[in-house]
């Protein structure tokens, strides 16, 4: 049955693909939605290597060289245009057998990010895993276009970890701020987390936290139908929150997403990163 209500995945090359398309079927089903799955090609600075290339040769074999760059250039981009659709078809093939009716699929030339946020308007939850096929895997930090799209994005964003694993326990990292409002509003209104058990964790001194927001929240949850239970603790943030992501077994993480500005966060890291980084689960944020 097709609603009006749409999830986009973006997958890619990367190790990060099987388990949005995981996580797309999950979240498809729970929500009886649609999947749209996008592949974008990047641009490669063609026309910057060709000069480069080219610059300090002779005429007549620059004329050649160019030639033999643009036949290169040609095959390269219908190479990528295959692969992007193999890598789409597959995935829409996936979903299919886990039960999602209504898959569209697309390919698009650009800024993974620039896709994304001129699609934000006909989507209600974007799905993206924590590292693209571009990212270094010897270092331990998420994607750059992760971050982007998440900074650029109002929509619900849905982090996928490196492997799918059954959604049956939620921790959301509470502050009080809108953001977190917003995640709460989201869980109480849509049906992708329906019936699961919930913790509410903030972290702090409990003197100064506002502990009246968490008990709104905790109630709101409760009111609809949410087993919940909530807790205080000192501490540094992200050290607090990875422990008991490990320690009581969670299997999605909830928070606000990069609620300060870049230049703070240059100076002072991210907590949003840290999370994304720290915690092997998926991660769900909200701007």
């Amino acid at each position: 049955m097709t609603t009006s209500k749409k999830i986009l995945a973006m997958i890619d090359g990367s190790v990060y693909s099987n388990s949005v398309v995981d996580h797309a079927a999950w979240a498809a089903n729970r929500l009886n939605t649609d999947v749209e799955l996008m592949h974008v090609i990047g641009r490669r600075g063609v026309g910057n290597d060709t000069a480069n290339l080219s610059g300090n040769i002779g005429l007549g074999a620059r004329t050649s060289l160019l030639e033999e760059l643009s036949e290169h250039d040609a095959q390269t981009s219908k190479l990528a245009q295959k692969r992007g659709r193999l890598i789409l078809d597959d995935a829409s093939e996936k979903l299919q057998n886990a039960g999602v009716e209504h898959v569209t699929t697309r390919m698009r030339n650009g800024e993974l990010v620039e896709s994304v946020t001129s699609s934000e308007d006909t989507v209600d939850l974007i799905l993206i895993g924590k590292r693209g096929e571009g990212a270094d895997f010897d270092k331990l930090h998420p994607g750059s276009n992760l971050e982007r799209v998440a900074r650029s994005c109002t929509k619900p964003i849905l982090v996928a970890a490196r492997a799918y694993k059954t959604i049956d326990r939620v921790l959301i990292a509470f502050d009080g701020g809108a953001s977190c409002n917003r995640a709460i509003n989201y869980i109480t209104s849509e049906k992708l987390l329906t019936n699961l058990p919930i913790k509410l964790l903030m972290v702090g001194d409990q003197g100064t936290l506002p502990s009246k927001s968490l008990e709104e929240a905790s109630d709101k949850l409760q009111h609809a139908g949410h087993p919940v239970t909530s807790e205080v603790l000192p501490g540094i943030t992200e050290e607090v929150i990875s422990a008991a992501v490990e320690k009581e077994n969670h299997d999605l993480l909830v928070m606000g997403a990069y609620g300060h500005s870049r230049i703070r966060n240059m100076i002072i890291g991210s907590t949003t990163t840290a999370m994304i980084i720290s915690c092997k689960i998926p991660v769900m944020l909200f701007r």
